[in-house]
């Protein structure tokens, strides 16, 4: 299974600081990343290799915890622990700060735009869900309630105007818009710890989770009147939790990625290592089996944080660590005999 993942370049892209997240561009040629250093370096592909071609430093006043690329590529969000959000418009290869958007109270741990490119999300320690339209905020309701600690980690690039937010309170919260409000429509539950990363496949029907308790969960949307004859209530779908990956991983699960090419699911986790899974083909869809066809034991030297499929081309994936260091590698789908 080794053999499946191979290493393509190893770069220092924080370097004496960690590196949280990578983002590739809708076009997949650009790659953002951002660190303790706070600062976020633009990468692209130069001959053979990769080099930085920007470095935004002057935007955030602490750590950058997440980036976020629009779908028209134009524009960069980037969320920070200093409690703001700031959007950068690309001008050919130029970076400029052209909004700072403020109002959470603390730590903001993660921003994602909606396919339309015309709505933000934003999640922070303050425990709240901000949508933004342009600067206007439009909080969702009630994310979390009745935990005593349900501080908001991420909050994923959210296809068909469905949002959801993940949280230290072990839960799920998926969100829609109901006229100018957003408001919960369902809570996925199961989780036994922290719920660290969330990521939707490509018909946006599915999602993935994963968490503390060392467990991927595979979740399934159902809409009234579905075939199965699973129970909704009202107009709003049901959500069902139809696989568990268990037994794999040895620490925190800290992101998962669902390739939007390919079907396969990458996973960062705190052992240092990558894992790759592939759905078995005759795997029933409602009670689907995962199989893991790739595992890297020693990704990096500390703690993965991120794991990002390239969006055009199939089986290229980045990775970023503790270690400050950022990967690029190759996987291959095994061959089944």
């Amino acid at each position: 299974m080794k053999d499946s993942l191979s290493l393509l370049a190893r770069i220092p892209a924080h370097p004496d600081s960690r590196c949280w997240f990578l983002a590739w561009d809708p076009s997949g040629t650009l790659l953002a990343s951002c660190g303790g250093d706070r600062s976020i370096r633009i990468w692209g592909k130069e001959g053979d290799g990769w080099v930085c071609k920007s470095v935004l430093g002057e935007g955030h006043q602490r750590t950058i915890r997440k980036v976020a690329w629009s779908p028209c590529g134009s524009y960069l969000a980037s969320a920070s622990f200093d409690a703001t959000t700031c959007i950068w418009k690309k001008s050919q290869d130029e970076f400029e700060c052209v909004t700072t958007l403020e109002g959470h109270e603390n730590e903001v741990k993660s921003v994602s735009w909606a396919p339309s490119g015309s709505l933000l999300a934003t999640c922070s320690r303050d425990k709240s869900v901000w949508v933004w339209e342009g600067e206007r905020q439009v909080p969702c309701a009630a994310p979390h309630p009745g935990s005593p600690d349900p501080e908001l980690i991420c909050v994923p690039p959210f296809p068909h105007q469905l949002l959801a937010s993940a949280s230290y309170d072990d839960t799920v919260k998926l969100y829609r818009e109901e006229e100018d409000d957003w408001v919960c429509c369902a809570t996925l539950e199961g989780h036994e710890s922290t719920v660290w990363s969330l990521a939707f496949d490509q018909s946006g029907e599915r999602l993935a989770s994963c968490s503390d308790d060392k467990t991927v969960r595979i979740w399934h949307q159902y809409k009234p009147g579905n075939e199965q004859g699973v129970v909704c209530s009202g107009a709003d779908p049901s959500w069902k939790c139809i696989c568990t990956l268990s037994g794999f991983h040895t620490r925190t699960i800290y992101d998962v990625a669902w390739c939007r090419l390919t079907g396969a699911l990458a996973t960062a986790c705190g052992d240092d290592a990558i894992r790759i899974f592939e759905e078995e083909p005759l795997s029933s869809p409602q009670q689907p089996t995962f199989a893991l066809t790739a595992h890297m034991p020693r990704a990096h030297s500390q703690d993965v944080n991120c794991v990002a499929w390239n969006p055009k081309e199939p089986g290229l994936l980045a990775s970023c660590s503790d270690d400050g260091e950022m990967a690029f590698w190759k996987y291959q789908r095994p061959e089944v005999c």
